[in-house]
């Protein structure tokens, strides 16, 4: 039975897709990783909505960044794995530019170590106050000033390496093909040659004698 009548249900349904979207840069761009994630959160808040008190998303964003840091806590005592899909992405311009800087954005914030992106995203992607992020994660402002300022020195670092996409060469026409001799430099085109047209043979007039 729904401990909260319909309001854990509408909670879950309009809220859901913002909580995982704060899921997914917490984990990383890990999709898979962000939707376990928060599936495990609201578990836990079903089982006790009467007791939140305040604001039920401020408690489920604390609960998501605080559980995404003991994830890759547990993750780093493991042999780190490489995706096959990983390096140097080749440049792109035009409107796959966009899609490309918030992937790289992402990437960024997954080489950043767990509570430095938690604060990052609960700052920045969540716009919460420097004192709402150190009650959801249970740390004194000062820890969350330091550690804004180190990821976003960090964030920078990476993203201005970021190799510049290379100049698309200009349009080339081709070259117009060499002047006949004697052609006038006017650029008219040459005449092209007349075939020779066959001569009639008049019959010879033959004389009377």
């Amino acid at each position: 039975m729904d401990p909260g009548g319909g309001d854990f249900t509408d909670f879950v349904t309009h809220r859901s897709p913002v909580l995982l979207r704060t899921a997914y840069l917490l984990c990383g761009g890990d999709r898979g990783a962000a939707e376990d994630l928060l599936q495990d959160v609201l578990e836990r808040m079903f089982s006790r909505w009467h007791r939140i008190n305040g604001d039920p998303e401020a408690y489920a964003r604390a609960a998501l960044a605080n559980a995404a840091a003991n994830r890759w806590r547990r993750r780093s005592r493991r042999v780190p794995e490489t995706s096959l899909t990983d390096g140097v992405q080749p440049p792109v311009g035009g409107h796959e530019q966009g899609v490309v800087d918030r992937d790289q954005v992402v990437r960024a914030l997954a080489a950043l170590p767990p509570r430095m992106r938690a604060v990052l995203v609960l700052r920045f992607f969540n716009d919460l106050t420097e004192a709402q992020t150190a009650t959801a994660l249970r740390c004194g402002v000062g820890t969350v000033k330091s550690q804004t300022s180190r990821g976003l020195a960090r964030l920078r670092e990476t993203l201005v390496d970021r190799p510049a996409p290379p100049a698309q060469p200009a349009h080339q026409h081709p070259a117009p093909p060499p002047a006949a001799p004697g052609q006038a430099e006017s650029g008219a085109a040459p005449a092209t040659p007349r075939e020779p047209r066959p001569r009639a043979v008049r019959p010879h007039h033959v004389r009377r004698r």
